[in-house]
C-alpha cells in the first residue's frame, strides 16, 4: 500500500480564514508590499494556522510521487553532513531517488522557509538534521502527511522517526576516560550552542558531578574554527590556569587547540590532554592523534534513508528510533 498525499491547504481556504478575495492573498504571496501592513499581518497568521504550501509542481502531478526527498542541513560545509549525505545517496541513487539539498545556518527561522520551499516541490519525505523547529514548520510537515527522518540524536523527541547517537552518555563517557586518566581541571569548549551542544554540555557536568569535580565552560554563538580554539585556549589560560584537560564539542574546535598548544608549547598530553567529537580523519593524522569520538556518520546517512524510502512506499517500520553506536578514539592527546 502506497501513501496518498492529503489535498494541500489551497489560497481559497486562506482567504475564507480572513475574508478577502483569493485574489488579495494572491498579490500578497507575489509581493506582500501590495497589501497593507495590517492584512500582511492577517494572511501571515493564517498562513502559518493552515500551514499553507505553495505548489511549484503542475497541479496535474499534485498527487502524484515525485521520486525526490528533501535534506535540510544546518551547514554545507562541515564534514560531518557532507559524510551522512553521502549515506544518504548510497541509497537513494540505487532506489531512483533524487535529493534536494538545503541548508539553514543553524536557523529555525531559515528552516521554516527551506521546509516550505521543498514541500511546495510536491517532495515525497524529509530528512532534518535538528530538533528545534517553529510551529510553523511543523504545522506544515502535519498537513503535508510526508514522512520526516531527523538525525544527529537517538534520545530527544521526534516528530516521525529518528536516527543518531546518545550525545549526552557518548560525552558523559569521554569524560570519565579523561578523568580516570588523571585529568582533574577539565573544561569544555562550546561553539554554535546548537542543541546537541548543549546536550554534550550536560553531559560532560554531569560526568565532572559524579567525579565530586568542578565544571568550566567557555561557550559562544560563534561558528566552530580552529581560530576559536586557539582563542578559547589563551582565554581558559588566563581565567582557569590550572586546566589539564579541554574537551570540545567537535573537532575543529579541538584541533584548533592542538595546533595553538604546538605553537606556544604547550605540551600535550603531559600539561594538557585534548578531546574532540566526532572522529575526522584530519584529527588522526596530527601528531600528536586528537582523541575524539567517532560518531557513524555513512551508516545514519544510510539507514534514515532505507527508513524514508520504506514509509513512502507504504512498508511497515517496525522501530522508528534507531540508536547507533559511537567509537571512543584515545589518539595520543590524552
Amino acid at each position: 500500500m502506497r501513501i496518498n498525499k492529503k489535498r494541500r491547504t489551497g489560497l481559497q481556504e486562506i482567504a475564507n480564514l480572513i475574508g478577502v478575495s483569493k485574489m488579495t492573498v494572491s498579490r500578497f504571496l507575489r509581493d506582500p508590499t501590495l497589501v497593507s501592513e495590517p492584512l500582511q499581518l492577517q494572511i501571515s497568521a493564517a498562513i502559518d494556522k493552515l500551514g499553507y504550501i505553495p505548489n511549484k509542481a503542475p497541479d496535474m502531478l499534485s498527487n502524484a510521487k515525485s521520486h525526490a526527498i528533501g535534506i535540510v542541513f544546518p551547514s554545507l560545509t562541515n564534514q560531518v553532513f557532507a559524510d551522512i549525505l553521502k549515506g544518504i545517496e548510497m541509497v537513494t541513487d540505487v532506489k531512483g531517488y533524487q535529493t534536494m539539498i538545503t541548508h539553514t545556518g543553524y536557523s529555525s527561522e531559515k528552516e521554516e522557509m527551506r521546509v516550505r520551499s521543498l514541500l511546495a516541490y510536491n517532495i515525497d519525505g524529509l530528512i532534518l538534521t535538528e530538533r528545534n523547529h517553529s510551529a510553523a514548520t511543523r504545522k506544515m510537515i502535519e498537513i503535508s502527511e510526508v514522512p520526516v527522518v531527523e538525525l544527529m540524536d537517538s534520545v530527544s523527541p521526534c516528530i516521525d522517526m529518528a536516527v543518531g547517537f546518545d550525545n549526552f552518555t557518548a560525552t558523559k563517557n569521554m569524560i570519565h576516560h579523561m578523568i580516570d586518566r588523571g585529568r582533574r581541571n577539565i573544561v569544555y569548549f562550546s561553539a554554535r550552542q546548537d542543541q546537541r551542544s548543549i546536550i554534550r554540555q550536560k553531559g560532560y557536568e554531569k560526568a565532572m558531578d559524579e567525579a565530586g569535580l568542578k565544571s568550566f565552560t567557555l561557550a559562544t554563538t560563534e561558528s566552530s574554527s580552529y581560530d576559536l580554539g586557539a582563542r578559547f585556549l589563551h582565554k581558559i589560560l588566563k581565567e582557569y590556569p590550572c586546566v589539564d584537560g579541554i574537551f570540545s564539542t567537535n573537532d575543529d574546535l579541538a584541533l584548533g587547540v592542538l595546533l595553538e598548544c604546538q605553537r606556544i608549547n604547550i605540551e600535550v598530553p603531559k600539561q594538557i590532554a585534548i578531546v574532540g567529537f566526532h572522529g575526522h580523519k584530519i584529527g588522526q593524522y596530527m601528531n600528536p592523534k586528537l582523541a575524539s569520538i567517532l560518531t557513524p556518520r555513512i551508516e545514519m546517512g544510510k539507514i534514515a534513508a532505507e527508513l524514508l524510502l520504506k514509509r513512502i512506499n507504504g512498508e511497515t517500520v517496525d522501530q522508528k528510533v534507531i540508536e547507533l553506536s559511537v567509537e571512543y578514539l584515545d589518539g595520543e592527546s590524552i
